[in-house]
C-alpha cells in the first residue's frame, strides 16, 4: 500500500494524512509487518521489560539530543501529561505556560486556549485562558499562562510576571494547529532565556514534529529543552508515547530507592508490539530517508508557491521537512490568530479538501505529511492538483479577504 489507500469501491488515494502524520513509512511497511508477525507469536504484553523496549530506548537516547533517559507510555497525550507532572514534581510549582491555539492532546491543562476564537481570546498583549469544553474547572484556567507564538516581548513579560508559580513552558517548535509556522530564532531564545533565568523547565512537544529531522524538531530550530515528548512515528503505526529528557529531571520517576517523586506506569506501556513496530520503523528512518523526505517536501512547497505566484491567488503555504499546510491568505501567518480563518477562508479550505479527494488525494486541513515510499512524480502530482484547484475556483478565491 505504501503512500496510497484504497476505499471500499477500489478507488486509490495518495494519503497525505498518514493517520495524522504517524505513518512516516506509509501503510503496511514491510519491515514493521515482518517484525510484528514475529513478535505476536512470542507474546503481546508482559509485566516486565522486554529487549525491544531497551533497544528502542537506546535508539532514542542515542539519536535525540537532550534525551538522557526515556519512559514509554501509550499515547502522545500521556507523554505530555507525564512531562508536565515531572516538571511539577521537579520544581515544586504547579502552573504551566503554553502557546495559544497549540494542540498537546487531551489533558485539561494543555487544552486551555486550544480552540480560542476572536470572540474570547482577549487582548493580544495578554491572551485570556479560554475553556476548551463546557464545565472545564475554573481552577485549571487559573493555572495556565497563555503565550502567543513568535511574540518575543510577550513571552519575556508573561514568563517573568508568573515566574514564581511556573513549573514549565510547553511548546511545539512548529505547532500544526498554529499553522506550521516556522519559529523565529529570537522567539526560541526568549523562551529559553526567560525560563532558565527563573528555574522553569522547557518542554518540547515533538509528538508530531519529531519527524522534522533525524534528531527531531528542537535540534532543527535551536531549542534545548529539559524534557521532550514523543509519539506517532516512534511507534511504527501502533499506539505509543514517550517522555525523555535530562537525567536529573527524569530521576523524578526513579523508584530504585523507594517511592519516586512521581510514580508512573501503565498496563500496556512499553508493550512489546508497539516497541517492536517502533524499533523497526525508526531503524529504517535513517539520514537517507530524511534527505528523501526533505527533497519531496521542497518539491511540494516550492511547486505550490510557484502555482500561487503565477496565478496571483490569495493563498500561501507553510511547513518544513515532510510537512506542509495551505492557508487561505496571501501572507505567511505569524501565529494562531493570523492562522484563524475568515468564514470565506474556512469554506475555501473545505472545498480544497473535497477537490483533492475528487482527484485522488487525501489532504488534511492542518498538517499534510509526506511518507518515505512517496515518489517525485507523486509530489509533482500534488502540485498539479493544487494548480487545477486555483484554475477552477476563481469565484471562491475572489471572495477571500486579502489579509496581511
Amino acid at each position: 500500500m505504501g503512500s496510497y489507500l484504497f476505499d471500499a469501491d477500489g478507488r486509490r488515494f495518495l494519503d497525505l494524512n498518514c493517520n495524522f502524520t504517524t505513518l512516516i513509512h506509509g501503510h503496511a511497511f514491510g519491515p514493521v509487518v515482518e517484525a510484528l508477525t514475529h513478535q505476536i507469536r512470542r507474546g503481546s504484553c508482559f509485566a516486565n521489560p522486554t529487549e525491544s523496549e531497551i533497544e528502542l530506548a537506546e535508539l532514542l537516547c542515542g539519536r535525540i539530543p537532550q534525551v538522557d533517559r526515556v519512559r514509554f507510555v501509550n499515547t502522545g497525550t500521556e507523554a505530555v501529561l507525564f512531562a508536565i507532572k515531572a516538571a511539577r514534581a521537579f520544581t515544586g510549582r504547579s502552573k504551566i505556560a503554553k502557546l495559544e491555539g497549540a494542540y498537546h492532546g487531551a489533558y485539561d491543562w494543555v487544552e486551555v486556549s486550544q480552540a480560542a476564537t476572536p470572540d474570547n481570546w482577549g487582548d493580544a498583549i495578554e491572551p485570556k485562558s479560554t475553556a476548551f469544553y463546557r464545565g472545564m474547572p475554573a481552577s485549571v484556567l487559573d493555572e495556565v499562562v497563555v503565550l502567543r507564538f513568535n511574540d518575543v516581548e510577550g513571552v519575556r513579560r508573561l514568563i517573568s510576571s508568573n515566574a514564581h508559580d511556573l513549573a514549565a513552558v510547553i511548546l511545539d517548535p512548529m505547532p500544526s494547529r498554529g499553522g506550521l509556522v516556522a519559529p523565529k530564532p529570537e522567539f526560541m531564545a526568549a523562551v529559553q532565556e526567560s525560563a532558565r533565568k527563573n528555574g522553569i523547565l522547557v518542554i518540547a512537544d515533538e509528538v508530531l514534529n519529531l519527524r522534522q529531522s533525524f534528531e527531531g524538531a528542537s535540534a532543527r530550530y535551536g531549542l534545548v529543552p529539559d524534557l521532550i515528548t514523543m509519539g506517532k512515528i516512534i511507534g511504527g503505526g501502533l499506539p505509543i508515547g514517550a517522555v525523555g529528557g535530562r537525567e536529573d529531571v527524569m530521576k523524578v520517576f526513579d523508584a530504585s530507592a523507594g517511592r519516586p517523586l512521581l510514580p508512573q506506569g501503565g498496563t500496556f506501556s512499553a508493550n512489546p508490539l508497539s516497541m517492536t513496530a517502533g524499533l523497526a520503523a525508526m531503524r529504517h528512518l535513517d539520514q537517507a530517508a530524511f534527505a528523501h523526505l526533505e527533497i519531496l517536501g521542497d518539491i511540494v512547497r516550492d511547486g505550490i508557491r510557484r502555482a500561487i505566484s503565477a496565478r496571483g491567488a490569495p493563498l500561501c503555504v507553510t511547513g518544513a521537512a515532510s510537512l506542509f499546510r495551505i492557508h487561505p491568505r496571501a501572507e505567511i501567518p505569524n501565529d494562531y490568530r493570523e492562522v484563524y480563518p475568515t468564514p470565506a477562508g474556512a469554506t475555501l479550505m473545505k472545498e480544497l479538501t473535497r477537490f483533492f479527494a475528487e482527484n485522488g488525494i487525501i489532504l488534511p486541513q492542518a498538517a499534510a505529511s509526506i511518507s518515505t515510499p512517496m515518489t517525485q512524480p507523486a509530489a509533482e502530482f500534488i502540485v498539479d492538483v493544487f494548480a487545477g484547484f486555483i484554475d477552477s475556483h476563481h469565484d471562491m478565491l475572489d471572495a477571500i479577504e486579502v489579509r496581511k
